[in-house]
């Protein structure tokens, strides 16, 4: 099972944008489960806990998930998160491949088609 790295806005002007963003993340994460991958989703991993420590330290503990992950897979808006673009290049350096969610889908969708397989249908 390859582990598939959510990215991501997760800041926001509003705490109810955040919640937004988080919201987003996990419906991602979700998906991405279904369709076989372990999903690490920072947004849920620290949520709310904003202030509790120093914004790095958040930041580079994500670094280091994203590390140990397969793949990188981003979500709309990513390209106007300094923390995104940060993940992104962290992966490109280490050579991880990064994903749109929408590739994703289509990869997914694309197997399903080529061998017939329905996971929700067993």
């Amino acid at each position: 099972m390859q582990v598939a790295y959510i990215c991501g806005p997760y800041r926001a002007p509003t705490i109810h944008q955040t919640v937004q963003n988080i919201r987003r993340a996990e419906e991602a994460a979700l998906a991405l489960w279904r369709m076989g991958y372990a999903v690490i989703c920072p947004h849920k991993n620290t949520s709310l806990l904003d202030g509790a420590c120093d914004d790095s330290v958040w930041l580079e503990g994500d670094l280091e998930l994203l590390r140990r992950s397969d793949l990188v897979v981003t979500l709309p808006g990513w390209e106007q998160s300094e923390g995104s673009k940060s993940e992104v290049a962290e992966a490109r350096k280490l050579g991880i491949p990064v994903y749109s969610f929408d590739e994703i889908v289509d990869k997914y969708l694309r197997k399903i088609r080529n061998t017939g397989i329905d996971k929700n249908r067993g």
